[in-house]
């Protein structure tokens, strides 16, 4: 099949979030073929370019979620140059958008939040509007000719006055009603760049089915990179599957908080994340969080609990089996791998050792890794080197030699730590402090290599571990502390749990049992699909559709594909001339005829038989074949 694998800074791209486990199931997933589109996050990101793609992935389009809106990517090719947007259009943008921000305030209109029952609460009628809003802007993107199309009238005084008139409005959300104009052109702004997706040329035209021709797609989240997934469900019936392993609400929510916006903007911004993200939910055909905590959220924010299923991130358990192998660490080193920065508590952490120190003073903490992404990490860091300095006063914190000191920061890819491999094998018990987490990919890292882990109970922590390493509440550092002199001075303790945890590990979190799990999903949900109508292509020239315009083998990759994709059979079963349809009978362009009339013609013919011969590979039928045609004997 031909799976649309949708996507937000992430894959292809040489980095980003979703890259490495998409990168890994695309590759996996052999017998599939992929359309990439991709959303990109910055220069920065498309700078770096893309990995380098497997075979079966057919084609990648890309559209940036930052900067301007490039022309090329405007739907209809008239509306780089055309005119600006009319009193119809701008009529239609006005009312569909109104929808859209009016759903982000408290209610309902009156009518609707009277009505009984789950359908007709306030809640429902909300998202009603906001589907209204949503998919009305995108029919609008798809209609209108104007010069800049959609992302004009986005920023266009229409939408701020829309947006101005939904603030004052009598449902307004109350921590916007009092925002000014220059948070009125934030909001219009930052909504441009997140509808960007529906007004892009990837949802067909006479030449090019984009998402049309695809039969499942694939959202690696539940915000922008989802709503292409949305259109083809709208425009062409096509089921959508949503994976998240960080959720992508929460994401919005942390980075809002941090961000220097005012109230009004913030709030108007997370109303709108939380309705589309609810609308994803609500019309993705099955959604695979990548753990329990992500499933909670999906939960709340609206998710059908009977359309939910954890698929685990899948990690390559291969190059941590050295480690894993090796002789025991009878060490006393901690070591403390991943990003630094607030939300990880390296501050708990640094008191925590302190109070190891007096049980254990031979020990000695490696926290390796470098600045996080967070805005506050690179002070963040500076001050756990003071904090360092300051708790060991007669040790030099910041050197870079294990040994000569307690504790040392160090980053992959330095002499000491040449390999990620080389920081899990340098200590004895991995040690994990955060506050906020999601999937802790380092904990499951450290499980592959057979090493104990203590860690603090955050996101996903407890359900990774699954009673194979020692948990304890976070922000406690006496827990914390206790926890790892308990580990360091038991040696045995630590083999024990070690090897339950790789054992646990090798189970659950191995990209094989990952893409297992998706290639049975792609089939059931394509099994579960009903009959899809005739897309692009697949009719004539009078829009009369035709059914066996795109046949089953145009999906099998190579050869088969290319003359399949056409409508014709491929050049290994060809149609011999005594069976192709009569010109005054059947378009040329449309399915063979094969009538009574038709076969009977030269049905005795030697001749055409002698030609059939030529070509039929044996076993396929015709004479020689299957017993052929004309009482022909089989070969």
């Amino acid at each position: 099949m031909r799976i649309g694998m949708l996507t937000e800074g992430g894959f292809p791209y040489a980095f980003g979030e979703s890259r490495a486990w998409c990168d890994q199931l695309v590759r996996g997933l052999t017998g599939h073929e992929f359309d990439v589109y991709a959303l990109s996050a910055g220069a920065r990101q498309e700078a770096r370019g893309w990995d380098a793609l497997p075979g079966q992935v057919r084609q990648v389009r890309t559209a940036p979620l930052w900067g301007e809106f490039p022309p090329q990517h405007l739907r209809h090719p008239e509306e780089r140059t055309g005119r600006a947007a009319g009193r119809r259009e701008r009529r239609r943008f006005t009312e569909h958008f109104g929808d859209l921000v009016t759903a982000l305030g408290g209610g309902a209109p009156a009518a609707d939040a009277e009505a009984d029952g789950p359908a007709g609460s306030p809640a429902a009628a909300k998202a009603d509007r906001f589907a209204a809003g949503l998919y009305g802007l995108a029919e609008l993107a798809r209609d209108h000719p104007g010069h800049g199309g959609l992302p004009a009238l986005l920023r266009s005084e229409d939408a701020v006055r829309t947006l101005e008139s939904a603030c004052r409005g009598p449902r307004a959300l109350r921590a916007a009603q009092g925002a000014q104009v220059q948070d009125l052109l934030a909001v219009a702004e930052q909504l441009e760049l997140a509808l960007r997706p529906l007004s892009l040329d990837w949802y067909g035209d006479d030449h090019d089915p984009g998402l049309g021709g695809v039969d499942l797609t694939h959202a690696t989240s539940g915000g922008a990179a989802a709503l292409p997934g949305l259109l083809a469900k709208r425009f062409f019936g096509t089921p959508m599957l949503v994976t998240e392993y960080g959720v992508r609400l929460r994401e919005h929510y942390l980075a809002r908080a941090a961000s220097p916006l005012s109230a009004p903007v913030r709030a108007l911004l997370a109303a709108f994340q939380g309705a589309l993200a609810a609308e994803v939910y609500a019309q993705a055909a099955l959604i695979t969080p990548g753990n329990t905590h992500a499933r909670r959220w999906q939960q709340r924010c609206g998710a059908d609990p009977a359309r939910l299923r954890t698929v685990y991130p899948g990690m390559d358990a291969a190059a941590f089996a050295s480690v894993a192998d090796a002789a025991a660490d009878d060490s006393k080193t901690l070591v403390r791998v991943g990003a630094v920065e607030p939300a990880k508590d390296i501050v708990g952490l640094l008191h925590a050792f302190a109070e190891i120190r007096k049980a254990e003073p031979e020990a000695t903490l490696r926290i390796i890794g470098g600045v996080g992404r967070d805005p506050e990490a690179p002070g963040y860091l500076a001050h756990c080197r003071a904090l360092a300095a300051q708790l060991f006063p007669d040790e030099a914190a910041d050197a870079r030699t294990v040994g000569e000191n307690p504790v040392s920061f160090e980053e992959i890819g330095s002499p000491d730590v040449p390999t990620l491999e080389d920081a899990y094998a340098s200590g004895a018990v991995l040690v994990l402090s955060s506050v906020v987490e999601g999937f802790p990919r380092s904990l499951v890292e450290a499980m592959f290599c057979g090493r104990a882990t203590v860690s603090t109970d955050a996101g996903a922590v407890c359900e990774v571990i699954g009673g194979t390493g020692l948990v304890v509440p976070p922000r406690n550092p006496r827990a914390l502390a206790e926890a790892c002199t308990a580990l360091l001075g038991d040696p045995e303790r630590r083999a024990r749990l070690g090897a339950a945890a790789r054992a646990r590990a090798l189970e659950l979190f191995t990209v094989e049992q990952n893409v297992a799990a998706f290639r049975g999903i792609y089939l059931e949900l394509i099994s579960h699909a009903p009959g899809r109508p005739a897309g692009y292509g697949a009719r004539d020239a009078h829009g009369v559709p035709q059914p066996f315009a795109r046949p089953a083998e145009s999906h099998v990759p190579g050869q088969w594909a290319a003359a399949g994709a056409a409508g014709r059979l491929t050049t290994a079963v060809r149609t011999p001339s005594w069976a192709a349809p009569d010109p005054d009978e059947a378009p040329a362009d449309g399915p063979a005829a094969r009538g009574p009339a038709g076969a009977g013609r030269a049905a005795n013919s030697r001749d055409e038989e002698a030609r059939w011969d030529a070509w039929m590979p044996v076993g396929v039928g015709g004479p020689g074949g299957f017993g052929g045609f004309g009482g022909g004997a089989g070969a």
